[in-house]
């Protein structure tokens, strides 16, 4: 019976092949047809769950309370008559402020002396500029010292700072009152040939 079975089963088919009916078929499948993909909206699950929360952890503080704010509406009222407003003379704007009146310390030069040249930069043949810069206090006395620029040589800048620094100046003044202020200085040292 079942051998019955297979040899109709190849007949059938046999008779298909020769037939063209398999060209009805294949034209069927061919036919377009509209595919829509539709996503998952579930995620696939973790591949391990997140670890449980120390148990030894105080509970979390709980949010601040914020106030609300309270406003002040003014009160309602109801006109029932004509308004009357009243001009008034708008406040004068504050004065500009004034400026104040720098002026820088003067080097007294008549107090000055000149700096000396080292040897050793004359025997090297050093020359440069150097500039200074010295604090001055109230009373035209230098208060501190420093090389701001220098001529390239240390023992230049040391013998340009150590002089100048024994300057007597007129102390820099604001508005006329005397107080502290930097004076920049700057001294040339140059070989007479």
């Amino acid at each position: 019976m079942s051998i019955a079975v297979v040899v109709a089963l190849h007949a059938g088919v046999g008779y298909a092949l020769v037939t063209g009916l398999h060209r009805t078929v294949v034209d069927v499948i061919r036919d377009p047809f509209d595919v829509n993909i539709i996503e998952d909206a579930k995620k696939p699950p973790p591949d391990k769950p997140p670890p449980p929360p120390p148990k030894n952890l105080p509970p979390p503080p709980p949010p601040p309370q914020v106030p609300m704010p309270e406003v002040a509406l003014p009160p309602a009222t109801v006109s029932t008559g004509p308004t009357i407003t009243v001009a008034t003379k708008p406040e004068a704007p504050p004065p500009p402020p004034v400026a104040s009146v720098r002026v820088p310390p003067v080097v007294s030069a008549s107090s000055c002396t000149k700096p000396e040249y080292p040897a050793a930069s004359k025997r090297l043949e050093e020359e440069g500029t150097v500039v200074l810069n010295f604090l001055i206090d109230v009373d035209g006395r230098v208060i501190q010292g420093k090389v701001e620029g220098t001529s390239g040589f240390e023992r230049l800048d040391k013998a340009a700072l150590d002089a100048l620094g024994r300057c007597q100046f007129k102390p820099g003044t604001v508005d006329g009152k005397a107080e502290q202020a930097w004076a920049k200085m700057k001294y040339t040292f140059r070989l007479q040939n």
